[in-house]
């Protein structure tokens, strides 16, 4: 989630988005990411409240207490709304379903724009964010000239919280917006993707993401496709697995899966969730301790990272998230911070930090693990919506040696 105005130093990854391309169903908008300084412990407290902000739906009713995709890495889209067009900067959500702005720059009425006159609001996170204003259906339009009409926009009167942002896109499923509209709390508001694909625009209800691994020297590449999976991002086949029935999990893109370290069990089949607003990976308390205790690792008690030495960096297993029928890997490479990035976690020069963080519980709550966005860097994901599955398949940069 976007912090509020105390947690303003983070690390921020703008997403721009430069081409819209529309071929065979598909709707590709590629993007870039350009990084900026952070405080380590900032990322870690951050992650924590987003984390804590997923369970806290199962007890607050239906309101989605939800968290903007990447916080600590800002992935934004520049879109068009309005004839003639104002340009927002929209934060990407997988983990909400309204689109809205007026949280920066304010919303500028046109002869496009039509005032539903219906309440709408949405809280992100333990008070971290929110807006509420109105529901409007206007024109947006992406760059590279893909428009839609009549999309429903809440233009918010009042906002908290999302900085560097003029609002969000949600890309989350719509049963998150229920009770978002004040005066109709049992309906629901149609997604950007629901709204794209019962237009024609696309073939099918779903998002493919691909995101290539930070590094310092060179801007990174991520691309986000609506409506077909692109097939030049991935390797192998893609494997699916159900959406879990399991609460709160369920509501999310929400998954089962066992993680190994090496041959060794460190956490049970479990629930939880696959999301790019967390950064880090992770898990249940009991199982951190499993992991740390295996690697060796020490606390930062400055950044709040686990950190190794370079001895037993050499002895690292690989990380196995064993979803459905397939086990996914995660290299001693991928376990670990960028080195060159140290700087951004406020980081000691050369120091190794590994990339896994306990949610603070122990195993049991069906809200288990967070697969983030360090886990989106080494595997191409689907989330399907008409079928409740979401897919991971392997990339070029799966057993890349950035890090």
């Amino acid at each position: 989630m976007f912090s509020t105005a105390s947690l303003l130093a983070f690390l921020t990854l703008s997403i721009t988005v430069s081409l819209v391309k529309v071929r065979n169903s598909r709707i590709t908008l590629p993007m870039t990411r350009r990084l900026k300084f952070s405080n380590g412990t900032n990322l870690v407290q951050q992650d924590e409240a987003h984390f804590s902000a997923f369970r806290d739906y199962s007890t607050n009713g239906r309101r989605a207490h939800v968290i903007l995709e990447n916080d600590n890495y800002g992935c934004i889209v520049s879109v068009s709304i309005g004839d003639p067009p104002t340009i927002y900067k929209l934060a990407v959500d997988s983990g909400s379903a309204i689109t809205w702005v007026g949280a920066g720059r304010r919303y500028v009425p046109t002869k496009s724009s039509f005032n539903t006159k219906q309440p709408v609001e949405q809280s992100y996170g333990q008070g971290f964010a929110s807006f509420a204003g109105m529901l409007w259906t206007d024109t947006i339009t992406f760059a590279g000239g893909l428009t839609m009409t009549r999309m429903p926009i809440g233009v918010a009167s009042t906002s908290q919280g999302v900085i560097d942002a003029d609002g969000i896109l949600g890309i989350g499923p719509a049963c998150l917006t229920f009770d978002s509209l004040q005066n109709s709390p049992e309906e629901t508001i149609q997604t950007v993707t629901d709204l794209l694909y019962n237009r024609g625009k696309i073939s099918q209800p779903l998002v493919g993401i691909f995101f290539r691994p930070s590094s310092k020297d060179a801007e990174d590449y991520g691309e986000l496709s609506f409506g077909e999976i692109d097939h030049d991002m991935y390797t192998g086949s893609i494997a699916y697995t159900p959406v879990t029935t399991t609460g709160p999990s369920a509501r999310y893109w929400g998954i089962n899966q066992r993680i190994t370290y090496g041959t060794m069990d460190i956490l049970e089949s479990t629930t939880g969730i696959v999301d790019c607003g967390s950064t880090l990976i992770l898990i249940a308390s009991d199982a951190y301790e499993k992991y740390q205790a295996a690697t060796g690792a020490d606390l930062d008690p400055g950044n709040k990272f686990l950190t190794i030495t370079p001895d037993k960096y050499d002895a690292l297993q690989p990380l196995n998230f064993h979803i459905g029928e397939e086990i996914y890997s995660l290299t001693p490479n991928a376990q670990i911070w960028p080195r060159s990035l140290n700087d951004q976690i406020d980081g000691a020069e050369g120091a190794i930090y590994l990339v896994v963080k306990s949610i603070g519980r122990p195993t049991g709550s069906g809200h288990d693990f967070a697969n983030g966005y360090v886990f989106l860097q080494r595997f191409y994901t689907v989330l399907d919506t008409s079928r409740s599955l979401v897919g991971f398949a392997t990339t070029l940069f799966t057993d890349d040696t950035t890090n």
